[in-house]
């Protein structure tokens, strides 16, 4: 039976659109859903638009207002043209949230260059060109708000990780220092290092694995993907524009 997911917060979003990378599942397909609820259009982007139907139906049979992107998040021309589309059609650009991503996980001597080359190419680079494309945009809003999906593995590492955790903790360094630039601008930019979320990609470890997780949680708890979205929603709203350059762990303790 699944840990229970968290109370929905109240943010006013309307008016203000979002893009969400990443969205055709887990926590990216939460956090799409989470933004519409409060009103914001959201842009779902992904490799393969067919994949993001279903997130884009659930967001539109809920009344909300959503557009599916198909977008290699590892080429600038790909990221380029989603956030021109995105512009193009809302007219503006608020809110980008970094999340796709992907594990390619072995211990490190059995990792080839394409088992770190990919996580880093998709992970590291990948939040790079959207916030690098979105930025442009938003300095002449003179507002935005983008928020980068690192992990706790990239706060104090895992087995069998290096590449997921380089990329993660690469993450948290961008975001540090993007946060610095644009503080000016009203553009705020944060972290969020999600610990252990219950999705499909956990789904296969099976009851004995998570009950053994459960262990060294002191929330004794697994987290939700809607854990992580109202995380995401606060720092998109405007109650946490004195918040940026920060790192939210949502872990259930498991970084204290």
């Amino acid at each position: 039976m699944p840990d229970p997911a968290p109370a929905q917060i109240s943010v006013d979003l309307s008016g203000q659109t979002a893009l969400v990378t990443g969205a055709s599942r887990g926590i990216g397909r939460a956090i799409a859903l989470a933004l519409a609820r409060c009103g914001a259009k959201v842009a779902c982007v992904a490799r393969d638009a067919a994949k993001l139907q279903e997130t884009v139906a659930a967001i539109a049979s809920a009344g909300g207002t959503a557009l599916a992107v198909a977008c290699d998040v590892t080429k600038r021309e790909s990221v380029d043209e989603a956030v021109t589309k995105v512009t193009t059609d809302w007219g503006r650009l608020d809110i980008v949230v970094n999340n796709a991503g992907i594990t390619r996980d072995t211990l490190l001597p059995r990792m080839s260059d394409e088992h770190f080359d990919d996580v880093i190419a998709t992970n590291l680079r990948g939040t790079f060109l959207f916030t690098r494309a979105a930025t442009l945009v938003m300095m002449g809003q003179r507002y935005g708000r983008i928020i980068n999906i690192s992990s706790v593995s990239g706060i104090r590492g895992n087995k069998g990780q290096s590449n997921y955790s380089a990329s993660k903790a690469g993450i948290i360094g961008f975001t540090q220092s993007v946060a610095l630039e644009l503080a000016g601008r009203n553009i705020t930019v944060n972290a969020v290092a999600p610990g252990f979320i219950e999705t499909e990609m956990t789904s296969v470890l099976g009851d004995e694995f998570k009950d053994e997780a459960r262990k060294h949680i002191p929330a004794k708890r697994l987290g939700q993907p809607e854990d992580v979205a109202e995380c995401v929603v606060f720092l998109a709203s405007r109650a946490a524009s004195y918040i940026t350059g920060q790192v939210m762990t949502v872990d259930g303790g498991m970084t204290v």
